[in-house]
C-alpha cells in the first residue's frame, strides 16, 4: 500500500506508541486523525506534524470507552477527510494487581478501553475502510497470547481484542479488508505508570527497567511497514515470538518461566 495521501484514524495518539505512529505515517505523507482524551496536548501534536510534514491533521478528543466518542471520531473524520484508508486501535491501558486483591472496576475499565474500543471503532470505520480496500490495525501485546501473572484484566482485553480481529478478518477474507495484530512486546512508554492497581488507581511509577526496552519510534517503524506490506501479524521481538511458539508446544514449561521472569520485576507481586 502506497500511504501518500491515505488518511489514518489514530487512537490513543497522544503518547508513546500512537504519537510516534502518527509522525511515521506523516513521514509516509498520509494524512492524520489523532484522537486521545487529552485535547490541548493531541492538539499540539497535530500542529507540529502538520507544520513539519505538510500533510492534513485533526485533532478529535475521544474516550473510546464510549460509543458515542467513537463514532463522532469516525464521522468528524469523513465529514473533514472525505474518507478513512487505516485505522490504527491503539489506544489502551494496562493494570498490575493479583485478582484475588482486585476491584472489579480495575478489568472493567481494561476491558472498556482495551477490547470495546476497538470494537466501537472498528464498527463505526468499518464500512468505509471496505469500501477503500484499507486497513484494521489492533495494537495487541504477548499478553494476548500468554496470561501474565498480575495483568489478568490486561490479558483478558487482548485476548479479546486478538479474537475479535482474527474473525472480523475471516468474515472479510473475499473484501480485500487488511486486518493487522501489531504485537511489540515491552515498549518504553508511560503505559506502565499509568496502569491501574488494585484499587483502580494510577500505580504511578513502572515495575520494569524502561530503558531497556524497544523505543515507541522502533515500534512505529514496524507498525508502519507492516500496514505498507499489508502483513497479517507482527510480533517484534525474539522474547515475544519464542512466548508464542512455547505457548503452542510447551504450555506448562512456559508457565514456570513466565511465573520466575515476573518474580524478578521490582515489587513483585508473586
Amino acid at each position: 500500500m502506497d500511504l501518500k495521501d491515505k488518511v489514518v484514524v489514530i487512537t490513543g495518539a497522544s503518547s508513546g506508541i500512537g504519537r510516534a505512529c502518527a509522525i511515521e505515517f506523516a513521514k509516509r505523507g498520509a494524512h492524520l486523525v489523532l484522537a486521545a482524551r487529552q485535547y490541548v496536548k493531541l492538539c499540539e501534536i497535530t500542529q507540529e506534524i502538520h507544520e513539519k510534514y505538510k500533510v492534513k491533521t485533526l485533532a478529535v478528543q475521544t474516550d473510546v470507552s464510549k460509543e458515542q466518542d467513537c463514532k463522532e471520531l469516525i464521522a468528524q473524520t469523513i465529514s473533514t477527510m472525505g474518507r478513512i484508508d487505516i485505522l490504527i486501535n491503539n489506544a489502551g491501558i494496562s493494570m498490575r494487581a493479583l485478582f484475588k486483591d482486585l476491584d472489579l472496576e480495575v478489568l472493567k475499565q481494561v476491558m472498556d478501553i482495551n477490547f470495546w474500543g476497538t470494537v466501537y471503532c472498528t464498527k463505526y470505520a468499518l464500512q468505509e475502510i471496505l469500501n477503500n480496500e484499507g486497513s484494521i490495525v489492533g495494537v495487541s501485546s504477548i499478553a494476548g497470547f500468554k496470561g501474565l501473572p498480575g495483568r489478568t484484566g490486561y490479558s483478558a482485553s487482548k485476548f479479546a481484542m486478538n479474537g475479535f480481529l482474527e474473525a472480523l478478518r475471516t468474515e472479510n477474507l473475499k473484501n480485500n479488508l487488511h486486518v493487522m495484530l501489531a504485537c511489540p512486546g515491552f515498549t518504553a512508554s508511560n503505559i506502565r505508570n499509568v496502569a491501574l492497581n488494585s484499587e483502580a488507581k494510577s500505580q504511578g511509577e513502572s515495575s520494569m527497567e524502561e530503558d531497556k526496552m524497544m523505543t515507541a519510534a522502533e515500534v512505529a517503524i514496524r507498525i508502519v511497514d507492516g500496514v505498507e506490506q499489508r502483513k497479517r501479524q507482527l510480533i517484534m521481538t525474539g522474547q515475544g515470538k519464542l512466548t508464542v511458539l512455547m505457548q503452542k508446544f510447551f504450555p506448562k514449561w512456559l508457565d514456570h518461566l513466565v511465573y520466575n521472569h515476573f518474580k524478578k520485576e521490582k515489587d513483585p507481586l508473586i
